[in-house]
């Protein structure tokens, strides 16, 4: 949902805006996603702690989980705003002086015009940005969470089962891209209903 706000953003012509959305893309698709993690997870609670520390509070602890979820959503948002962006350039401007046509008001035309063509244009690459994110969630174990990853790598150091451990994170991840592949799949079918000659 935020990377589709922010390419509606850069898709509105609002030079303050543009910018905006510019930046932010230009930062998080720049910097690495470990990085971020660690700026979202040691960087921001530094800075909160210090902001409540000179307003009288006490001290916070931001919970892993939601560190984590914060930083990888910043970055595939960035990403995901380029393939909206793409999806919006790719329906014709014929299709919102049809719906100004028809009478219909600006939110109509998005809603019941614009917004399912673009779902079905940006469906291949938000696909793919799906599973490059569900891959990257191994890394929010260096910030302490117990994911798959982490749980399978203290499992072979206790065990000295190494190849068996790893193969069977391997083989966890690999369901899970083909349950992904297989909804996903669904979901194109669904988009493309109305086509013709299907």
């Amino acid at each position: 949902m935020l990377g589709f706000f922010i390419a509606l953003a850069k898709n509105t012509g609002e030079s303050s805006l543009v910018l905006a959305a510019n930046i932010y893309t230009t930062l998080f698709r720049g910097l690495p996603e470990l990085l971020t993690l660690f700026i979202v997870y040691f960087g921001v609670q530094i800075a909160i702690n210090q902001l409540f520390e000179a307003l009288g509070f006490g001290s916070i602890e931001i919970n892993s989980f939601f560190a984590g979820m914060i930083a990888l959503s910043l970055v595939f948002s960035s990403f995901s705003s380029e393939v909206f962006l793409s999806a919006f350039k790719g329906v014709a401007s014929g299709q919102y002086e049809g719906a100004s046509a028809l009478g219909l008001s600006r939110l109509q035309t998005m809603r019941l015009v614009i917004l399912p063509q673009i779902i079905r244009l940006a469906l291949p690459g938000l696909s793919n940005l799906w599973l490059i994110l569900l891959k990257d969630t191994s890394l929010v174990m260096v910030i302490g969470l117990s994911d798959t990853l982490r749980q399978v790598s203290i499992a072979a150091r206790v065990s000295r089962e190494a190849f068996f451990f790893f193969f069977l994170a391997c083989l966890i991840y690999l369901v899970l891209s083909i349950i992904s592949s297989i909804g996903i799949g669904r979901i194109e079918a669904w988009t493309r209903r109305g086509d013709f000659g299907r």
